[in-house]
């Protein structure tokens, strides 16, 4: 069974998109097979959903705990390295986990698939996304 092992703690550090662990977010992946803990002070910037009114509305603020989960395992040094689409298959099995519905997952597991490879991979787990 797939779960979070501890709650989410964050703080926003930059306007209303750049979030910092305050603690480490624990998650146990059936998936994986194993337990991912993304630590304390990682940057994220939650779920990117673009600011476009109709697909904010649906999907902003839907996944946070998830999107941190997904944002760790887009990093090329994240524990465990794994593939783009297994990052994105781990993001899909959390939000189950967390009882979202169907269409709220669906849709956002096309999200990342269609638009994540742009970030795949070209962060560090600990780099300052603040600069960017």
């Amino acid at each position: 069974m797939s779960l979070f092992l501890t709650e989410l703690k964050a703080v926003l550090i930059k306007d209303d998109t750049v979030w910092q662990l305050e603690r480490s977010l624990v998650y146990e992946s059936e998936l994986l097979g194993r337990v991912v803990e993304i630590p304390a002070d990682f940057e994220t910037d939650l779920a990117s959903v673009p600011r476009v009114p109709i697909a904010y509305m649906a999907f902003g603020g839907r996944a946070h705990r998830e999107a941190v989960l997904h944002d760790y395992l887009y990093r090329i040094d994240s524990n465990p390295v794994v593939s783009f689409m297994t990052a994105n298959r781990a993001f899909l099995e959390a939000m189950k986990a967390l009882g979202k519905s169907f269409f709220v997952r669906q849709a956002m597991f096309m999200g990342v698939c269609a638009g994540g490879l742009f970030s795949y991979h070209k962060k560090k787990v600990f780099d300052d996304i603040c600069k960017e």
